[in-house]
Formats: structure tokens, C-alpha cells, sequence
């Protein structure tokens, strides 16, 4: 089942598919360009699932599926790709899923993210979060960001990650990569001790609880740059989600120390291009300013964020979801129908294809009218 299994993998490669689910009695199924097909082998037996857990996880491993019924890992094999990986039991058997990682750490020009992406990973201090849902290309885009440090500073990074996925080699950074449950018990016990390690630049994988989002704020705060990830889909939510992780009493103290430990909020969402062949990012980027900190600080003003970044397009090289979406659709990387359905208001993105907007909207002037592109869409998208 171990060189089977190899088969099923390099087929996914060759379909260009992020992700492969396999599962007793339904064939293996690969998902390609954000659409799950079936793939042209056998479906597994529970002893051929029972094989594959024997010989593709290490003792430990395991011992913790045994344990917890699920784990969480990546490998690589020789001469195709490297992977993460994510066993579980459903219906009581068991069931797997792997997600293609790529050897190669693509630049951020070549991901179709704004310059600004750029800009915000090289600042000095602070915290810069990567947003979107499960399968958005955040890791992605943050080991372009690492790579850029990587390649233009010198500087110790840390990353601590669950499990690590893109392999950073040193090139003018030293990069120390530690793996949850290999090299560290748990993101909070890294974090515990990660400012003793003298770090310049933290990743942590995702935030996931109160206790790691405070240590972040407060590296952040210390002077480090912090990079991290949460499961939101844009700015004003990832505001929302920060502190709702935290007791009502606390709320007021988050707030200031967010708004000064803040950087940027990168979300984005991966959109099918024009031919149905692989997706763009479509990115919304918050540049944390003086009003957004006001607005920050202040929970009777935070749903003003969204305009505030819809505003900041030519002075700080902010956009919203809609705003790049509409520099995609003109540009003609995506259809009007996927540019629909992915907008935030629908109406409003239609209304304003057709040159219809409200007198009193202002928001969009600038970026319209601006003779400076809004996103940088001339170069490769990633294929996810």
C-alpha cells in the first residue's frame, strides 16, 4: 500500500490538486482547483487504511492517534513533493487527508498579492496577522513574506508551526523552525520561552487561544516582529475574534495594546481565474494608521474600519475584498460571475460595474481614478 499510496500522490501532483482525501470504500479524490474528482484508483479497504497508518506515522504519532483518534503532520517524499497530512477516524474508520506543499517558496511578486504585502513584512516590529478560511493560501502567503526577510535582512526568525510545511533555507537570516509535539509540547510552551531564543522575527502557525494571542501582542509590543494566522475572513472580524478571546474586563487594555502593536491585517480569498484552471488571490489589506487606531481603541467606532480601509488606497496601499476584486475583474483575471459571488456586497459591486454609485459614496473615487494599479496582477498566480 506504501508505493500505492506514492501512485496516488504523484497523480494529485500531476493534476495540480492542493488537496487529496482518501477514505475507506470511496476512491481517492483530489480536490483541483477548488473542485473535488475522483481519481482513477480503487477505493481503500479498512486494511489498506490500517497499512498506511502502521507505515506512515512515526511511533509518537501513533501513540497520539491512538490517543486522540486524529494527528496532524507533514513528510516528504523523494523526488516529488513534500506534504502535511492529517489523519482522523470517522464512522468508526479511518480516514485521511494530504495537502500538497510546495518545495519551492514562490516570491511575493509572483503571488498577486500588493506591494504593501511586501512593505508590512519588512516593518521592524509589531504584529502582522494573515487571515482567511482553511485552504485560502495563508501559508503561502506568509512564507513569501519569511522568504522576503530571508532574503533582504539579517536577523534571527523562529517559526513555530503545526506542522512545519514550507522548509526555509538560511540565507541572509538564521531560521529556526520548531514543529509542535517534535521539537516543542505546544505553541504556548514555545512561546513561553521563544524571547530567551533572542529572536527578530516570530511565526506562530495560528493563533488558537487567549494565552498565545497575548504572548503575540506582547512580543509584538517588546519590540519583535510577530507574524501569526486566524480563521477570519477580514479585517473588522479579525478585530472582532481578537477581542472576543478575552473576558469582558480586559476588552479595554486588548484594545490599546492592539492598536499599538498592530501592523497590518492581510485576508484573502482564493477566486477561479477567467479559464477555470487555477484561482487568484483576492486580498484585502489593512494598514493599521492614526484613525484606524482611534477606531481600534474605540468599540463604538470599529465598524468604521472597512471604510477607513476602502479610503486608504492611494496614501497607504490599503484596498478592501471588493476593491481588489474589481482591479481582477478589469484586469480580466476573473469572470463578472465569480467576482459576484465572491464580493462582500453584491449589489453594490454590481451597481458600480455599471457606473452606478451613491452621491454621498466617496469611498471609491480615488482608487478608480488612480493612475497607479491596484494590485500587482502582472505576475504568476500560485495554483491552489
Amino acid at each position: 500500500m506504501s508505493l500505492k499510496i506514492k501512485s496516488i500522490l504523484q497523480r494529485m501532483i500531476e493534476l495540480e490538486a492542493s488537496d487529496l482525501h482518501v477514505k475507506v470504500g470511496v476512491p481517492p479524490t483530489a480536490r483541483i482547483h477548488g473542485h473535488l474528482e475522483p481519481l482513477e484508483f480503487p477505493a481503500p479497504s479498512p486494511k489498506d487504511m490500517a497499512h498506511m497508518v502502521e507505515h506512515m506515522l512515526t511511533e509518537a504519532q501513533r501513540e497520539i492517534f491512538e490517543t486522540t483518534r486524529e494527528v496532524d503532520f507533514a513528510f516528504g517524499v523523494p523526488g516529488l513533493a513534500r506534504f502535511r497530512a492529517n489523519f482522523y477516524v470517522q464512522r468508526g474508520s479511518v480516514a485521511m487527508v494530504f495537502r500538497h506543499v510546495p518545495v519551492e517558496i514562490k516570491p511575493l511578486e509572483e503571488l498577486g498579492v500588493p506591494q504593501v504585502v511586501r512593505e508590512l513584512a519588512l516593518k521592524p516590529r509589531g504584529l502582522v496577522l494573515v487571515t482567511g478560511t482553511v485552504g485560502s493560501g495563508k501559508s503561502t502567503t506568509l512564507a513569501g513574506m519569511i522568504d522576503a526577510i530571508n532574503t533582504e535582512t539579517a536577523g534571527n526568525v523562529i517559526t513555530i508551526e503545526d506542522p512545519i510545511e514550507f522548509l526555509h533555507r538560511d540565507k541572509h537570516c538564521l531560521v529556526n523552525q520548531r514543529e509542535v509535539s517534535t521539537d516543542t509540547a505546544s505553541f504556548l510552551e514555545a512561546l513561553r520561552h521563544v524571547l530567551r531564543q533572542d529572536p527578530d522575527v516570530i511565526l506562530i502557525g495560528e493563533i488558537r487561544d487567549s494565552e498565545t494571542m497575548k504572548t503575540a501582542l506582547t512580543a509584538a509590543d517588546t519590540g519583535h516582529m510577530v507574524f501569526s494566522t486566524l480563521h477570519t475572513i477580514d479585517t473588522t472580524q479579525t478585530i472582532q475574534r481578537i477581542i472576543s478571546f478575552f473576558p469582558p474586563h480586559q476588552h479595554q487594555e486588548i484594545r490599546y495594546l492592539l492598536s499599538n502593536t498592530l501592523r497590518g491585517i492581510i485576508s484573502q480569498r482564493l477566486i477561479p481565474d477567467i479559464t477555470g484552471n487555477a484561482r487568484v488571490p483576492a486580498v484585502e489589506v489593512m494598514v493599521n494608521t492614526s484613525t484606524i487606531q482611534e477606531y481600534i481603541r474605540d468599540a463604538t467606532k470599529t465598524h468604521l474600519i472597512s471604510d477607513a480601509v476602502q479610503e486608504g488606497f492611494v496614501a497607504y496601499g490599503m484596498q478592501s475584498f471588493d476593491q481588489s476584486l474589481m482591479a481582477l475583474f478589469k484586469t480580466g483575471k476573473i469572470s463578472l460571475e465569480e467576482a459576484l459571488r465572491a464580493s462582500s456586497n453584491p449589489h453594490e459591486f454590481s451597481l458600480r460595474i455599471k457606473g452606478i454609485q451613491s452621491a454621498s459614496d466617496t469611498s471609491w473615487d480615488r482608487f478608480e481614478t488612480s493612475s497607479e494599479e491596484p494590485a500587482d496582477t502582472s505576475g504568476d498566480f500560485v495554483k491552489l
